[in-house]
């Protein structure tokens, strides 16, 4: 029995929503916000992300990708009778694999009018010469969709505008060249403006999703950095959890205060607690080490609302580049040396 309509876009925006969860979870990774589904009979038969970056291939966007794990499930290159749902329009190459595709359907959500090549720019599905043509419906919660680049352009230019922040005087900053050889670094954030900080620049970590209601919050060994927390991530990430990791001012690919006598526990305690308010960090699971345990502590007390958990962890120290890559040379460890002295590195704060 043939659908109703109604039943019919109530399944369409179904699926669509699945496309934008896919757009959501590329947002997470640090990659342009662009989600798509294949749908045959009713079935998802491949799904996609956009992730050119992380996969340094031009190639890799949502519908590409979605459109290679539906030919690879049904065993076959042509798509007939499928239907795409993306929540962008898509560009030339997009819509060439589509149409060489064959599929039956293509529905998107937000216009691209930069390079839309579905009635944006051009449209391709209009030219009468090809040899198979693709219904096109478009759209469709093209405000859910557009809402998402718009968040996630708008946070880019709050991170440019972050990067290009004037170093202080009293402070070095490590050039982004000494953490090229690692390769696979996260996304970074930042922010400038912390109380007892203000003008240094707060380096921190932050993915999964940000709706999750189990925050782990990973503070570093002394020394180390957040690249630290990189071996449990995944397990984490895998949880449905979200994860954040700061490098603590003077670290990792923070700011570093040149004088040792910048830093205090208090100090510490302060930017960091603003920190974790700014954020609105609830539900969360703090990781910490021995040397770091008593930042823990200090929040517990203050916002035991926000903290569900606290693992204390025997962390190794990272080694070779990993290690080294934030630290250039002895002045950028003034920090290091600094906690060293108020016996906060290494075996903890005594109790």
């Amino acid at each position: 029995m043939p659908q109703s309509p109604e039943s019919a876009r109530q399944q369409d925006i179904g699926f669509m929503q699945m496309a934008l969860q896919q757009a959501a979870d590329a947002a997470a990774a640090g990659e342009i916000p662009v989600g798509a589904v294949v749908v045959k009979d009713g079935m998802v038969v491949g799904a996609g992300r956009n992730s050119p970056v992380r996969s340094m291939d031009p190639t890799a966007h949502a519908e590409i990708v979605a459109l290679r794990a539906a030919a690879h499930a049904l065993g076959n290159y042509r798509l007939e009778d499928c239907t795409l749902y993306v929540t962008l329009e898509p560009c030339a190459m997009c819509s060439g694999g589509i149409l060489h595709g064959r599929l039956k359907r293509l529905v998107f959500a937000a216009a691209d009018p930069k390079t839309g090549c579905a009635g944006s720019v051009v449209n391709l599905f209009a030219q009468a010469q090809l040899n198979h043509h693709t219904q096109v419906e478009a759209g469709l919660l093209a405000e859910d969709s557009s809402a998402l680049l718009q968040d996630f352009f708008r946070h880019k230019r709050k991170q440019q505008r972050a990067l290009a922040q004037p170093l202080r005087e009293d402070a070095l900053r490590t050039p982004e060249r000494c953490f090229e050889a690692l390769g696979d670094l996260w996304p970074a954030h930042y922010v400038n403006d912390l109380p007892g900080i203000e003008g240094l620049r707060l380096h921190y970590v932050d993915q999964g999703r940000a709706d999750s209601s189990v925050v782990y919050l990973y503070v570093h060994d002394v020394p180390g950095w957040s690249y630290g927390c990189r071996a449990d991530m995944a397990g984490w990430l895998g949880q449905g959890a979200r994860v954040v990791a700061p490098d603590l001012i003077g670290f990792g690919r923070s700011d570093k205060p040149k004088r040792e006598d910048f830093h205090t526990r208090e100090l510490h305690q302060q930017y960091v607690l603003a920190w974790v308010e700014r954020l609105d960090l609830r539900g969360v699971v703090l990781v910490v080490p021995h040397a770091t345990h008593w930042l823990a502590q200090h929040l517990v007390a203050q916002v035991p609302e926000r903290i569900r958990q606290v693992l204390v962890q025997d962390v190794s120290e990272c080694k070779g580049s990993v290690a080294d890559a934030p630290y250039p040379d002895a002045g950028h460890r003034a920090a290091d040396r600094a906690f060293a002295k108020m016996g906060l590195r290494e075996t903890g704060l005594k109790q």
